[in-house]
């Protein structure tokens, strides 16, 4: 289970992994002294690119510097955190990063190119966020248990859209199919959560599980998706009708991810200390905290440098064993 909490404290190794190089850079002048760089690691519209984009628009406020946001989408995340990973570690490129570019692609792809602790300097996990179940409204079923009973009644019949392979979202979809005595239904990438997202409101597929965005929840709300189940260990108040996994009868079915933000390893701390003071008066703002509940997210604002590289630590450990034995390649 994932927490809400980002546990106090931090193992020698975790300490070792945030990389800080001794250097001049402060002396060249008062950071931030031009526009920084947020890299949104997945298509736009997808949540991880709607959250992105708002905490990028209150860090420039918070820097008194404009934050540019560029998607580089495309290996379910590793194509933006590699150009990351190979930026100047000066402070002034930025990554959104998820539970699949730091947990389940390093997991799961034997030649990712980077190492999420080692080629990375965490500045702070910003946000939990549940996935869901949703059908198309035409599938006959309104309950997780349904849907159960009608794939096991049609073997192979069905197919459930991700927004990639190796992502939290195929995770999803996997897991539920493994809790429901290994369900024939076959597995859809799409290239970000946006893509899947349409073709599942355009009846092109008959279920997905989202990463909880505005967007699939307006569309629940419309009628023009069915969300079955929310993955998560309490309702939300977007969506008060839709019940958790557990309500629904599926308690191991509880998977939430997490947004959070990365420099390039190297850094020098009095940048990652400017940068980490920003971020903590943007999540304390009740008008941001506000923003990401409606998005479907729980804000994190107790964490840190620190605390974000121990929670990453503990991810890798809960996720490992589950993605080796299902398998993401």
């Amino acid at each position: 289970m994932i927490t809400r909490a980002i546990f106090p404290g931090l193992a020698l190794m975790a300490l070792a992994a945030i990389q800080f190089v001794p250097g001049t850079a402060q002396a060249q002048g008062k950071f931030p002294e031009r526009p920084l760089r947020l890299v949104v690691p997945f298509a736009p519209g997808g949540v991880n690119d709607i959250i992105g984009r708002r905490w990028a628009q209150e860090m420039s406020r918070a820097l008194g510097q404009n934050m540019i946001v560029e998607n580089r989408a495309g290996a379910s995340g590793a194509i933006g955190a590699m150009e990351v990973v190979r930026a100047k570690p000066d402070g002034y490129t930025l990554l959104i990063a998820n539970t699949t570019t730091h947990v389940l692609n390093p997991l799961g792809k034997k030649d990712l190119g980077y190492d999420p602790l080692r080629d990375f300097t965490a500045l702070g996990i910003i946000t939990l966020v549940p996935t869901g179940v949703a059908v198309h409204p035409s599938l006959p079923v309104k309950t997780l248990k349904q849907l159960a009973a009608f794939a096991k009644k049609n073997p192979g019949q069905l197919s459930f859209g991700s927004a990639g392979t190796g992502s939290i979202t195929q995770l999803t979809g996997e897991l539920f199919k493994k809790i429901n005595g290994d369900l024939k239904i076959v597995h859809v990438p799409y290239k970000g959560a946006g893509p899947g997202l349409t073709d599942l409101v355009a009846g092109h597929i008959p279920m997905y599980t989202p990463t909880i965005s505005p967007a699939p929840l307006e569309y629940h709300k419309a009628g023009r998706i069915r969300m079955l189940a929310i993955c998560s260990d309490a309702r939300l108040q977007a969506v008060p009708d839709v019940p958790t996994a557990a309500e629904a009868g599926m308690p191991e079915l509880e998977v939430q991810a997490f947004n959070a933000i990365f420099l390039p390893a190297g850094m020098q701390r009095p940048v990652v200390d400017a940068l980490a003071q920003a971020n903590q008066k943007v999540l304390a703002n009740a008008g941001m905290q506000d923003f990401l509940r409606k998005a479907g997210a729980e804000p994190v604002t107790t964490s840190s440098p620190e605390r974000a590289t121990q929670f990453i630590q503990k991810e890798l450990k809960r996720w490992g064993p589950i993605v080796r034995e299902i398998g993401t390649e």
